[in-house]
């Protein structure tokens, strides 16, 4: 065979080499650290970046993975990656222990949403950032919890949220992450705290129950004296009407009666008057005769007739008798006393 052909195929295969090992695809949303020679030389962006085999080496960075095992609980686990992965990043922690401003242990776990935005400063400041931002986030999680009480705890979530987050993204800036959101997923006080919890809340309930209740009889109570108040006034002023109107109605009867008996005192006058005799006289035989008739209508009184003033009465009877002989007046009954 040809040296020379050995020669050239050998170069060719060298140069493919070290082509392929020089030749390097980055992804998008991705970057990575090259060092030349132990010593940083550049970030590469993504797409097709070029570099020389053997003298420049990406820089190795710690990354953290979560998975779910059978149980529910997560399964962290560490590898080793030249790729740093630029897009927004979620850390799951596991449960931990936490003792409140009150002395109550409690369980919590947190999610944690980061996003790296200075690959060099997280690959040079820190030696492992998943471990220091795991760590980092349980020390400011019991600092923070332990300035709240358990009932604080359980109620105050977005402020908890809050002051992790600022207490987080502060501390992380100096390693080139961005720290964008920490969520608390399950505080889970002990076993008698929340049966004491839930006995106090149901205590609660009852007497809210109770004070609705009461409230309730108290507005009915009130509402009932308010009718029996509305009835009584309702039924005094029908009453009040009722008696103006029994008033009105007699005032009206009693000035009927006396037109009455003053157009028949005119028609007496009237009768009486070509006669020569007194209408006053008459009338008063009239009355006369009247009460003697209702006096005597019972048999089993006995009546003493002692007229006052006979005279008066006879003349007026008499003159009675001749209006009657005229055809005037009508025919009065003889008067009958019962002795």
């Amino acid at each position: 065979m040809n040296p020379t052909l050995i020669i050239v195929g050998v170069i060719v295969l060298l140069v493919l080499f070290f082509v392929s090992k020089g030749l390097t695809i980055v992804q998008q949303s991705e970057t990575m650290i090259i060092e030349r020679l132990g010593r940083f030389h550049k970030i590469l962006n993504s797409g097709v970046n070029i570099i020389i085999p053997f003298i420049d080496r990406p820089r190795a960075m710690v990354w953290r993975y979560t998975s779910q095992s059978p149980k529910g609980t997560p399964v962290v686990r560490f590898s080793s990656i030249t790729h740093i992965d630029l897009r927004e990043t979620v850390y799951d922690f596991a449960r931990q222990s936490v003792i409140t401003r009150d002395n109550v242990v409690t369980e919590i776990n947190a999610i944690l949403y980061f996003q790296i935005v200075d690959p060099m400063r997280a690959m040079y400041e820190i030696s492992n950032l998943p471990v220091a931002i795991e760590m980092l986030t349980q020390t400011s999680l019991r600092n923070v919890i332990g300035e709240m009480d358990l009932d604080e705890t359980l109620t105050s979530r977005d402020t908890i949220n809050s002051k992790l987050r600022d207490i987080l993204d502060e501390a992380t800036n100096k390693w080139g992450v961005k720290v964008n959101r920490v969520e608390l997923q399950d505080i889970n006080p002990p076993r008698d705290i929340r049966d004491a919890m839930e006995k106090q809340m149901r205590a609660e309930r009852d007497k809210r129950a109770q004070i609705l209740t009461a409230e309730g009889q108290k507005e009915a109570v009130i509402r009932e004296s308010e009718g029996i108040m509305q009835q009584s006034i309702n039924h005094a002023e029908g009453q009040k009407k009722a008696e103006i109107l029994a008033a009105e109605a007699e005032s009206q009867a009693k000035i009927l009666r006396a037109e009455g008996e003053a157009e028949a005192i005119r028609k007496i006058a009237e009768a009486v008057s070509g006669t020569g005799a007194e209408p006053t006289q008459y009338l008063i035989a009239m009355r006369y005769l009247e009460v003697m008739t209702q006096m005597g209508a019972n048999k089993n009184d006995k009546v003493i007739f002692l007229p006052y003033e006979a005279t008066g009465i006879l003349s007026a009877l008499g003159g009675i008798k001749e209006i009657a002989g005229k055809g005037t007046l009508n025919t009065i009954p003889p008067f009958k006393p019962n002795l």
